[in-house]
C-alpha cells in the first residue's frame, strides 16, 4: 500500500515542495496574487515546473480525502447529492427556456411561412386572426425524442421578418384605440 501511495501520490514530492505550495496557497489567500494568475503562471511552464506537479498531486490527495469522507459519512453524503441535483436542476431549467425559445422562434418561421404561402395562393389574412395564434405549439415536440444533427451544418435562409398582411405596428396606433391611452 505505502508503494502504491508513493507511487501514485508522490509524497516525497509534496514534501520537498510544501514551503513553495503552503507561500502560494497564503499569496493567493492574502489576495496578493490572484488564482487565474497563478494558474497562468502555473501552466506556461508546467513540464518544467516542479511546484506545478505538486500542485496537481495535492489536489489528488484533497479529493482522495474527500470521495472517502463521502464514502463514510452518510449525512454529508445526502448534502453533497441535494446540492447537486439543486445544480442540475438549474441546468435543466435553463436548458428548456432555451429549447422553449427555439421552439417559439421555429414555430413563429413556419407560420409566416404558411401565412406568406396563404396570400400567394389569393387567401386574404385578417391581422385581428393573426393575433389569436400563439407561437407556443408543443404537441409536435419530442422532449426526449430522437433528433438528427447530420444537417446541422447546412445554413439557413436568412430570416425575413416582415408579413404583408395589412397590419399597422402598435407603435403607430393611436393607444387610446387599444385602451392604454386612459390614466387609472
Amino acid at each position: 500500500m505505502a508503494f502504491f501511495m508513493e507511487r501514485h501520490i508522490g509524497f516525497d514530492l509534496i514534501d520537498s515542495q510544501f514551503r513553495h505550495v503552503m507561500r502560494v496557497a497564503v499569496s493567493v489567500r492574502e489576495g496578493v496574487i490572484s488564482s487565474a494568475t497563478l494558474l497562468k503562471r502555473l501552466r506556461s511552464g508546467s513540464h518544467k515546473s516542479v511546484t506545478y506537479v505538486a500542485f496537481r498531486k495535492v489536489g489528488r490527495v484533497i479529493r482522495a480525502m474527500q470521495l472517502l469522507r463521502c464514502l463514510t459519512d452518510a449525512p454529508l453524503r445526502r448534502r453533497v447529492t441535494a446540492a447537486t441535483n439543486k445544480v442540475e436542476s438549474g441546468k435543466a431549467m435553463k436548458y428548456h427556456s432555451l429549447l422553449t425559445n427555439a421552439v417559439i422562434f421555429h414555430n413563429a418561421l413556419d407560420i409566416a411561412e404558411i401565412v406568406r404561402q396563404l396570400l400567394g395562393e389569393g387567401w386574404e389574412i385578417d391581422p385581428e386572426d393573426l393575433a389569436h395564434i400563439s407561437p407556443y405549439l408543443t404537441e409536435h415536440i419530442k422532449g426526449f425524442g430522437e433528433y438528427s444533427t447530420h444537417q446541422l451544418d447546412i445554413e439557413p435562409e436568412a430570416y425575413d421578418p416582415k408579413l404583408d398582411v395589412g397590419s399597422t405596428p402598435l407603435r403607430q396606433q393611436d393607444l387610446t384605440t387599444v385602451g392604454l391611452g386612459t390614466a387609472a
